[in-house]
């Protein structure tokens, strides 16, 4: 037993020492080859670079070389790249100033009242029947201004809401035309640095205050019924100026006529309006929008073309909705010298007005002094009896009535919606005014739109939430009074504007042509105001109308359709100098828009969603910074 125990001992430390040998073995090999790879590196090290012939040509930049390196010795050892682990969700540093301006640099000065669809150069091109050359004439691509608009020389911020009502600068809209023209009329009145506004018109000199009470002696305009009126041939718009006391919404428009800067002078005061005129096209607003229409001298030949103007008038009234008209033909016989006409003139054109009212079924309530009003009806139950006795102009079979983007004039009659019994409000019945403004609207009621009322009332909740939030970042926003004229580029349901109710701001609703759903209606039940817009275009307003543009997906809802940078320049020549922008879309969208806002001075940061920085979606802040026209004596 001992003897065995010897053996396997023996056995042992042989193996051991055997192991030991081949480790020692290894180690040895692994060193000469590890000095031999040492010495072949300094040696190759030590031989100069390899010179290459150079040719004109250069390889694609998306070829992969395989070349032998050229980098001298003492560079081959440098990293090539520095680890970087900061956050890369901004942009890069801009361009240093002196390499901004020339990228979209200021328009010449002449351009500082620059509107592009109502160019008066390029109207001139079209047919002046029926003023059609008045109408929206957009410029080619190619003719597109890749320049800022300037301010015109001495701009000043406007006066506050509600003393612009009353006042606006004269270096703002320096044009004293009208206060010579319509001196009698107290439209406007020029003293020293700006003008005042009494609240005159042509058929209404002794105020609009005293004008709309007049009204109101026909029609009740207290009890909230009516909210949204349309003023067509506004003038300066005092009309719609003094009927904000009353919480009535007009939106006023007349065209860029000869009449210089009306409108221009409206948007200084404050007052909602747009460039536009009756003449071959739809006005662009859906059907049954206003509760309330006007015309105050406003010229338009209401009885000719086969009553289509008074057709496209019943087709954007809303159902038991008014048509006051002052000015000729009513009261003629007072005031036909006046108007230098002839009675027998006078008198056709009222027959026209009359026959064409009674041919859509309207009621005359009443004419009193150089007042006319009548009422549309709340149904059209009678009124389809009656085409055996009016051969013109029939109901409308094909035409959706809400379309009104260079939709043409319709010869027949826009039919309202289907109801039961002749007492029963075509439509629905709309809640009196502010109950309307968060009541579930007919239009999504009816469930035409496939829009539920608990889509619309968390869209409502989420927009109230959201501005909160933008007030948290912008102070001019929560500033009371700051603002006057907001535009939101697409609106959706007006959820935007319906969250700033309170503030002393009217917000311009904009539903592009180009969305999905065609909300606009339901945004005018709700007692806001809006208009269509296509985005490629310029809108018909004068530059410096907004003091705010907000833009919800915008960008994302035009991406392919034109370019980026030109609607960016249109909000630019919109907006006033230190106003603001506020953008919403995706991140990389927004990165894109900073890219060239940056050079185009808007001062501008982008900011996280308001739930998470997590949300793709982010927020473009921006502030335009102020800046003129060169004085008249300076080059530019």
């Amino acid at each position: 037993m001992a003897s065995t125990s010897s053996f396997y001992a023996s056995k042992l430390s042989y193996i051991n020492l055997k192991t030991k040998k081949t480790n020692l073995f290894y180690a040895v090999i692994l060193i000469i080859l590890c000095s031999a790879f040492y010495f072949i590196g300094l040696w190759q090290h030590s031989i100069a670079p390899i010179q290459i012939a150079t040719t004109t040509t250069t390889p694609p930049s998306d070829v992969t070389s395989t070349a032998v390196s050229c980098t001298p010795p003492q560079e081959i050892n440098k990293p090539q790249h520095d680890l970087d682990f900061t956050a890369h969700h901004h942009l890069p540093d801009p361009p240093p100033a002196a390499a901004r301006v020339p990228h979209f640099p200021p328009c010449d000065a002449k351009f500082s009242e620059y509107v592009p669809c109502e160019d008066a150069q390029r109207s001139l091109k079209f047919d002046r029947d029926r003023l059609i050359y008045r109408e929206r004439h957009c410029p080619e691509k190619e003719e597109l201004l890749k320049c800022r608009v300037p301010a015109p020389y001495g701009y000043r911020s406007p006066f506050r809401w509600p003393e612009s009502r009353d006042y606006a600068w004269y270096a703002n809209v320096p044009h004293k035309w009208l206060t010579v023209e319509k001196k009698g009329q107290n439209w406007v009145r020029f003293n020293r640095d700006r003008f005042r506004f009494p609240g005159g018109g042509t058929m209404f000199p002794l105020g609009a205050d005293v004008y709309i009470n007049d009204i109101g002696k026909l029609i009740n305009l207290n009890d909230g019924s009516i909210r949204t009126a349309i003023d067509t041939g506004c003038g300066v718009a005092s009309w719609g100026a003094y009927l904000l006391s009353k919480n009535i919404l007009a939106m006023s428009f007349a065209p860029k006529d000869t009449h210089e800067a009306q409108v221009q002078f409206a948007l200084e005061r404050g007052v909602p309006a747009l460039i536009g005129v009756i003449a071959s096209i739809r006005l662009p607003y859906p059907s049954r929008a206003f509760d309330m229409a006007h015309c105050s001298r406003c010229l338009i030949p209401w009885g000719k073309y086969d009553g289509q103007y008074l057709i496209e008038v019943d087709r954007i009234l809303r159902p038991g909705g008014y048509w006051i008209l002052s000015g000729p033909p009513v009261n003629w016989e007072k005031h036909y010298r006046g108007w230098n006409r002839t009675t027998a003139d006078l008198q056709e054109e009222q027959s026209g007005i009359e026959k064409t009212a009674r041919s859509l079924c309207w009621k005359k309530l009443g004419q009193k002094g150089d007042l006319a009003i009548w009422q549309k009806p709340t149904n059209h139950i009678h009124c389809k009896i009656n085409r055996n006795v009016f051969k013109k102009p029939q109901f409308c079979k094909a035409p959706d009535p809400d379309t009104a983007w260079y939709t043409k004039l319709d010869t027949c009659l826009t039919p309202l919606p289907e109801v039961s019994n002749i007492k029963e409000m075509a439509g629905g019945q709309l809640a009196k005014w502010p109950e309307r403004l968060t009541a579930i609207p007919p239009r999504i009621y009816s469930g035409s739109l496939g829009i539920t009322a608990e889509n619309f009332r968390a869209d409502t909740k989420l927009w109230k939430e959201r501005v909160e939030y933008y007030k948290t970042f912008d102070g001019q926003l929560a500033q009371h009074g700051r603002y006057r004229n907001v535009l939101d580029m697409n609106s959706y349901l007006g959820g935007f504007a319906a969250a700033l109710i309170d503030d002393p701001v009217w917000v311009m609703n904009v539903v592009p042509v180009e969305a999905q759903i065609n909300t606009l209606g339901v945004i005018y039940e709700r007692g806001l105001i809006g208009t269509y817009q296509n985005w490629c275009e310029a809108m018909s307003t004068y530059p410096r109308t907004y003091d705010f543009i907000h833009a919800n997906s915008v960008f994302s809802l035009y991406k392919d359709r034109c370019e980026m940078e030109d609607i960016l320049l249109e909000m630019d020549r919109i907006l006033r100098p230190e106003g603001s922008v506020i953008i919403r879309d995706d991140v990389d969208i927004l990165l894109e828009i900073k890219r060239i806002t940056d050079v185009m001075q808007w001062e501008s940061s982008i900011i996280d969603h308001e739930k998470s920085p997590h949300y793709r979606e982010k927020i473009l802040f921006a502030i335009k910074k102020y800046w003129t026209a060169p004085a008249p004596h300076q080059n530019s």
